[in-house]
């Protein structure tokens, strides 16, 4: 990152987002959204999976007009039905969603680094294909928004309102950390948010195609992510072991 975002980015200061994340627990998402606009615009983004959860907050922005500058990191692996959803979201809001490219498209990869490296190296997969890609995308921001809710995984447990981005060096905002997935799939219905069909298909939880599968009745919400192995994060909201209590870098 360059010296110039890292010095946008430090100088918002500890107490500021300490005060930021007491001030807003309980506030309701356009609140939160509404307070990062007029924080960080024109230098805020958000980052989209088009999971349900994101579709919801593009519906927030969407009808609010908030200054956020949406993007998606296009994998090239993105299910047919999550390129059609991406469609009908900027038709529906009046968005542009931008796509943000790994350096490599899925081919040249499979040329560089041998076919299906998702099956072989996951980790490795997703380095390049999303969290490369948002490490370059976040030179552009202070904050960035997520859809991340502390229900869907053990290291989301404790995300805050609004806090430090120890991996990407920004403000980091989660205006759905303390939802449910009943919250969010309530509001979704009652205004009549766009989202991904696969959800009604035995998907709750969708990234790239190769790596998601059908989750049976009684399992983890995210047991189809990546099964068969330990990984339940592509990495984008893990904190590295370097910027971990009781590390050194």
């Amino acid at each position: 990152m360059s010296a110039a975002a890292t010095a946008a980015a430090v100088a918002v200061s500890d107490a500021e987002i300490d005060a930021a994340a007491r001030d807003l627990e309980g506030a309701d998402a356009l609140e939160i959204l509404r307070w990062a606009a007029d924080r960080f615009a024109p230098r805020l983004g958000f980052g989209t999976g088009f999971g349900v959860e994101g579709c919801v907050l593009i519906d927030l922005v969407g009808r609010s007009q908030l200054p956020v500058d949406i993007f998606t990191l296009d994998t090239g692996l993105f299910f047919p039905e999550t390129y059609e959803l991406w469609r009908r979201l900027e038709a529906r809001y009046s968005v542009t969603i931008r796509a943000v490219h790994p350096e490599l498209n899925v081919a040249d990869q499979a040329q560089v680094h041998g076919p299906e490296l998702w099956k072989r190296d996951p980790d490795a997969c997703c380095r390049m294909r999303k969290i490369e890609p948002l490490t370059r995308e976040a030179r552009r921001f202070d904050a960035w928004i997520t859809a991340i809710r502390r229900d869907q995984t053990a290291e989301r447990r404790n995300a805050r309102i609004v806090e430090r981005d120890a991996r990407f060096g920004l403000v980091k905002i989660n205006p759905l950390a303390s939802w449910t997935a009943s919250q969010v799939w309530r509001y979704a219905l009652d205004h009549e948010v766009p989202y991904n069909p696969l959800h009604d298909q035995g998907f709750p939880s969708i990234g790239c195609e190769p790596c998601t599968s059908v989750v049976a009745p009684g399992e983890d919400a995210r047991a189809g992510r990546w099964r068969g192995s330990a990984k339940t994060e592509c990495g984008l909201h893990l904190v590295p072991l370097s910027s971990a209590p009781g590390r050194s870098s």
